[in-house]
């Protein structure tokens, strides 16, 4: 009767697959052996380079305990760095073959048979090739290490590319750029969670309606949704071991977008948790003396806000959610304007604004480009000096370093220009409009709670009560309205025919732009 054997195969990299040692091969040349030596393989364990540690790990586990439970006496093996890569697997495999006489290890290829009943020579050259094996493996790891630090260098993550972007290029060279098809979520993701209307549950729960999935085609869940909000690559850099570098990859949303996230992300207390009805003003009103939030509750079908009196805040009384908005309308009709040569006017203080705000951005755009080739020259120069030995290597770390580190920051001020600079072409047009309608979009019968929570947030940047007393403060863009806007509504009134004249006694700047002074 034929002596039963089980074979054990394993690759550690891509290249040793594309060499010769691919599992194939190995399961070849192991079958081979068995034939020779009149044995009956009844079972093949194998490791692809693909598989993570703990995966290889259950895999050597569940064949020594196959082995164990079917009297498998003979375990086949290419070479002993195929069979355990570290001590810990060394000794269970001692153990194995200890515990029974007629068990054996073959590794094929060195002409190697262990079991108990080994000669010393042959044991001291296992346990030689068990350290080599470690060793083998070590040197592997430190190689990635060393790899994975020259990518950073160079900008380039060496892990593979984050949901909304995408891998090409070779192995060893490959770079991330944006997939368009999943980039738009993420891009609305951030923006959603900034305006502190959401809770991350919500969230995913919005962002599965509209389609988003990841890269497995299903449902993007709260834990990886954190993940994502709280990851840097989304503008520019890249953490790695606890550590940020700057990236060489097109950013998909900007560094303040980033970091208001960030704020509303670990401000727990003001995060909107999710229910089925939500208070329009849930996580939006302060309390002014103690700064904590106000709590929405339900009583006979209406919301009522009060403070938690945080820190010993003073008792306050419990005001309605009606009247909240009714103090906000006033807010709301200060910066609406009240007829068309008002919006007029707005329109071509905008236009004149942007001509200026446009040679303003060219000229700090140009003293930004001159201080980075600046810098440029000086790393240049101080490279040579380190070649020529004029500085030590000491200093030339730290001045190139340095340098680097000063461009860093120039090159984050040269995006922010063009970023700010189509934020305000964009938001110029539209603002006055959205004054305009502001309170009927508001009080409109098919406006949701989200659409209203939405507007507030694009109106007011923070909310606070005292004493049942609103104070809102304007977002910048509205902070514009409401100083110009009651000036040009004063200046202009409607007449019975439908025209507009300019009331007496009142100032109208010659230029547009000059409301902007």
């Amino acid at each position: 009767m034929k002596e039963k054997a089980v074979i054990y195969a394993r690759v550690s990299s891509k290249e040793q697959e594309e060499t010769g040692y691919s599992l194939p091969a190995q399961e070849k040349l192991l079958e081979e052996h068995a034939q020779r030596k009149d044995m009956k393989v009844v079972k093949t364990f194998s490791v692809a380079e693909s598989a993570s540690g703990a995966k290889q790990r259950k895999v050597f586990s569940d064949m020594i305990d196959y082995m164990t439970k079917n009297g498998v006496n003979n375990l086949l093996c290419e070479k002993v760095d195929r069979l355990t890569r570290n001590l810990k697997e060394a000794v269970v495999a001692n153990d194995w073959i200890d515990a029974d006489v007629n068990r054996k290890i073959h590794f094929v290829k060195q002409n190697l048979v262990i079991h108990r009943n080994a000669k010393s020579d042959e044991r001291f050259r296992w346990d030689i090739e068990i350290v080599l094996a470690k060793k083998y493996i070590s040197n592997l790891s430190e190689e990635v290490r060393k790899g994975q630090k020259e990518k950073l260098s160079q900008g380039w993550a060496p892990v593979r590319a984050p949901l909304g972007y995408k891998s090409q290029g070779e192995k060893g060279h490959k770079i991330h750029v944006i997939n368009p098809e999943k980039a738009q979520y993420i891009k609305r993701m951030f923006d959603l969670y900034s305006t502190g209307n959401y809770s991350v549950q919500e969230l995913s729960n919005v962002l599965y309606k509209e389609g988003f999935r990841n890269n497995f085609g299903t449902r993007v869940g709260k834990t990886r949704m954190h993940d994502f909000l709280s990851d840097p690559f989304y503008y520019g850099k890249i953490r790695w071991n606890n550590e940020i570098y700057q990236g060489k990859h097109e950013p998909l949303i900007s560094q303040e977008l980033f970091n208001l996230v960030q704020d509303k992300l670990n401000r727990k207390n003001q995060s909107p948790s999710y229910r089925k009805h939500t208070p329009v003003f849930k996580a939006k009103l302060n309390c002014e003396v103690c700064k904590g939030v106000i709590t929405w509750e339900t009583q006979k079908g209406h919301w009522y806000g009060h403070c938690n009196y945080y820190k010993g805040c003073p008792k306050a009384k419990w005001i309605r959610q009606e009247e909240v908005e009714k103090e906000l309308f006033a807010y709301f009709d200060k910066i609406a304007p009240k007829n068309p040569r008002v919006i007029a006017w707005l329109e071509k203080a905008l236009k004149e604004s942007h001509a200026d705000e446009i040679q303003e951005h060219g000229l700090r755009k140009e003293e930004i480009s001159r201080l980075i080739k600046r810098n440029d020259n000086r790393m240049e120069k101080v490279y040579m000096d380190k070649l020529d030995g004029a500085i030590t290597g000491e200093m030339y770390t730290k001045v190139f370093e340095d340098t680097k580190r000063e461009n860093e920051v120039l090159l984050d001020s040269l995006k922010k220009l063009s970023e700010d600079r189509q934020r305000y072409y964009e938001a110029g047009y539209s603002i006055h409009e959205l004054a305009m309608k502001a309170k009927d979009i508001y009080l409109g019968p098919k406006t949701t709670v989200e659409q209203k929570r939405l507007l507030l947030s694009q109106i007011f940047s923070n909310i606070s009560m005292k004493a049942n007393v609103i104070a809102p403060q304007y977002t910048l863009a509205f902070e514009f309205l409401a100083k110009w806007v009651p000036l040009l509504n004063n200046t202009f009134e409607p007449e019975n025919n439908g025209s507009i004249k300019r009331k007496e006694s009142t100032f109208v700047p010659s230029r547009p732009t000059m409301l902007l002074g």
